[in-house]
């Protein structure tokens, strides 16, 4: 009976280990700023609907949002930024997979900030490519953090910028990722 008990004990205690490594949110925010140096206005956004998974185990880390989830501080920069450049209803999300470079330098089961090399594939706009960015991962009380920032070209995923708004958009956006992550629950 102890046996029994004591066996039952372990695998439940395995069983939550395992489930440790995982963490995740659908909250998380990702934004972007492709303000151009000379714009009287700001062009940028935030997604606060951002899914985020990561795997402390194998480093493993996904990203996906909704195009449409960006919201703008003005209506019309919405609906150009759906209907004319990244054209939400052809191409509804944006999804990041990767790993992090260093995860082995990470300590999970310690509080504390650490540096954190991500390398993986972004797609957006219908094109996949190889994005790498330097950010942090921060853990504290059970709960892990993950900032970056990063540039990344319009022309590498095929979203053009009219000549008319040139002197406004800039051809590149500074993309802040920004997630809190709790422990994924079986």
């Amino acid at each position: 009976m102890k046996k029994t008990a004591l066996l039952f004990a372990m695998i439940v205690l395995v069983a939550n280990a395992k489930a440790q490594d995982k963490y995740f949110t659908k909250s998380g925010k990702l934004g972007f700023d492709a303000t151009a140096p000379k714009s009287p206005e700001n062009i940028d956004a935030v997604n606060k609907s951002t899914l985020c998974v990561l795997d402390t185990k194998t480093g493993e880390i996904q990203f996906s949002c909704l195009m449409k989830g960006f919201e703008f501080d003005r209506a019309l920069m919405m609906e150009h930024f759906n209907e004319n450049y990244v054209e939400s209803d052809k191409f509804p999300k944006t999804v990041f997979k990767g790993t992090i470079a260093n995860n082995a330098a990470i300590n999970y089961n310690k509080d504390g900030v650490y540096p954190a090399k991500v390398k993986g594939q972004m797609t957006l706009h219908g094109e996949t490519k190889e994005i790498e960015s330097e950010g942090k991962i921060i853990n504290k009380a059970g709960k892990i953090q993950v900032e970056a920032n990063f540039n990344l070209q319009f022309a590498d995923f095929k979203v053009v910028i009219p000549q008319l708004v040139s002197d406004k958009v800039a051809k590149s956006a500074k993309i802040t990722v920004d997630c809190m992550l709790e422990p994924l629950k079986k």
